[in-house]
């Protein structure tokens, strides 16, 4: 893994000298507009504040997006406080530029921890602080990677430093920017005489910048200015190599020993046939338990004699929501007769972490079983499970006997269910088999598609880069590619969703029988089908997938949407 923090150091550079980072240019006033309490050494100390600028930066972006949605999420504060608080560092140093007196306010607490007369570097970490918060360079995959794990609040000491490296590729082009202004300056006299005097206009601008960010006016920057780091950036990201080694780093590894050989043969093939997978790894770290006497928490040590499913899910997984149906009729057939299902909410977006709507989406898909939150997705760990819906038939004695990924096989499951329920008790007389309809799509169908930047390596847009954490107006081309989508009209880009602003439409060309959306919000969707009207669908309460189109065979069509203002977009599914 040490070979992925240079790709991501090199990713950080590319970042850093992108389109997306104009907006915080102004990093460079720093320097020439700082006290020079070093007389004899004057454009030395400058250069010193300028790096000490940077590292602030580096360290509040670093942390903020490895780790900074999981800590908010344990002390139930909004997901964009800290975001607001940089804002809000920049205003104050702004004033401080603007106001000696304040300024001296900020530096006053690294002077007391240096025990000596302040030097203007302990502002100038402040201010890097607040940069770092606001700092939004062009995602690719290893950024998109770090976020993705950040969102999902499984953070490790190694995606940490993955981000530190990749702060500090994109912090260097910033520096670089900073030592060449600091060296213009001490070029022309002049200029270096004013340079103090400068000072205000620096604050004014910084403040400027603040409330830019604060009303979206960098919106559509990116529109003006050519992506012309785009090719160098997939080039050196987009490798298989890259991408295996993301992979291990958001989902983690397969490890050693029967679980393994388990997993690895259910990702390759269905498994028709009991199987011995050692004794199955206890629940851990579950946030909440639902639709159990009084929410208390399940063991499986308590469960032995049972035989027991463990589903992996989250809910507003389209693949989940076909296999359910065939878990819940599993669980009225048979857990009278020994079986006991348990389903690990496993979130994959940040709404799914939130119980009240776990709770609702359970109550509407009729899950009746107990259901663990495993918002740390500590269990999944323990699991070392890559996939939604995932499942884990365990027997009597604690051991997990099958293991199976994605739809599909529902028969062969139950198949192995019957045979456990027996073998733990021979003298049963089971039930016959259920019948539920098989819904896993058998023909080739548009690919998954995500509609936030942290997934732009998993997204099928065309026509139109995404203006990250800001409004923009996007224009969508006359043709379309099979299993790809276009932006139109005004969005408001997040890491997860999109955000309807204005006459906000999206065309997508898809392949599918059933085309579904992840959304939230309250409004309507008007939907055409190849230009003409086809239904309007109402999208009300919390976060959820909504269909958009269903047909008994396979279709390729444009389907047009138009958004009411307001409304979130998350992810397109297929079926």
């Amino acid at each position: 893994m040490i070979g992925l923090l240079f790709i991501g150091f090199v990713a950080g550079i590319i970042a850093g000298i992108s389109p997306c980072i104009l907006p915080v240019l102004p990093v460079v006033l720093v320097g020439w507009t700082a006290p020079v309490e070093d007389v004899e050494h004057p454009f030395r100390a400058r250069r010193r504040r300028s790096a000490t600028v940077i590292a602030g930066l580096i360290i509040s972006f670093s942390l903020i997006i490895a780790a900074g949605s999981a800590v908010l999420s344990a002390l139930g504060l909004p997901q964009d406080l800290l975001r607001d608080v940089g804002i809000g560092l920049l205003i104050l140093f702004g004033i401080g530029l603007l106001v000696p007196q304040v300024e001296q306010l900020l530096e006053r607490p690294f002077a007391r921890i240096r025990a000596r007369a302040p030097s203007g570097n302990g502002s100038a970490f402040v201010l890097g602080l607040g940069l770092g918060a606001v700092f939004v360079p062009c995602a690719g995959p290893v950024l998109a990677a770090i976020s993705v794990l950040g969102a999902r609040h499984h953070v490790s000491f190694y995606s940490v430093l993955l981000s530190l490296f990749f702060g500090a590729g994109a912090a260097l082009p910033l520096f670089a920017i900073a030592l060449t202004g600091d060296r213009l300056i001490e070029r022309n006299r002049r200029l270096s005489q004013r340079a103090r005097k400068l000072r205000p206009v620096a604050g004014v601008l910084l403040i400027l910048m603040a409330l830019g960010i604060i009303f979206n006016a960098f919106s559509g920057i990116q529109k003006f200015v050519p992506g012309y780091t785009n090719a160098l950036q997939q080039h050196l990201e987009a490798n298989k190599s890259t991408y295996e080694a993301l992979q291990k780093l958001k989902y983690g590894t397969v490890g050693s020993g029967s679980l393994a050989s388990c997993e690895t043969a259910a990702a390759t093939q269905p498994v028709s046939t009991i199987q011995k997978c050692g004794v199955a790894p206890e629940f851990t770290g579950i946030v909440k338990w639902l639709n159990t006497p009084g929410d208390t928490p399940l063991t499986l040590r308590e469960l032995r004699g049972h035989v027991v499913l463990i589903d992996f899910w989250t809910y507003s997984c389209i693949n989940c929501q076909r296999s359910l149906p065939h878990v819940e009729a599993w669980y009225a057939r048979y857990h009278k007769y020994g079986l006991d299902i348990v389903g690990v909410q496993a979130p994959e977006f940040a709404f799914e972490h939130v119980i009240s709507n776990v709770r609702s989406a359970a109550k509407s898909l009729g899950v009746k079983y107990p259901i663990a939150v495993d918002n740390n997705l500590a269990t999944w760990t323990a699991y070392t499970n890559n996939y939604w819906p995932a499942e884990y038939l365990i027997d009597a004695q604690g051991v997990i006997r099958h293991v199976d990924y994605g739809e599909g096989d529902y028969s062969g499951t139950e198949s192995l269910i019957r045979q456990l329920l027996l073998a733990a008790n021979p003298t049963e007389k089971l039930p016959p088999p259920t019948s539920v309809a098989n819904r896993t799509p058998t023909q080739e169908t548009s690919p998954e598609s995500y509609l936030g930047y942290d997934y732009a390596s998993e997204s099928y847009l065309v026509g139109s880069q995404l203006s990250q954490n800001q409004a923009a107006v996007y224009h969508a081309p006359s043709n379309i590619p099979v299993g790809n989508f276009a932006m139109a009209g005004e969005w408001y880009s997040g890491p997860q969703q999109i955000k309807a602003v204005a006459d906000a439409k999206i065309n997508i060309n898809f392949q599918a029988n059933d085309v579904y959306l992840v959304m939230s919000g309250n409004g309507t969707i008007t939907e055409t089908l190849n230009g003409k009207a086809y239904q309007t669908v109402s999208v009300s309460g919390y976060p959820r997938l909504y269909t958009l189109f269903k047909n008994k065979d396979d279709v390729n069509g444009l389907l047009g949407l138009s958004f009411s203002k307001g409304l979130e977009a998350y992810d397109f599914t297929f079926g």
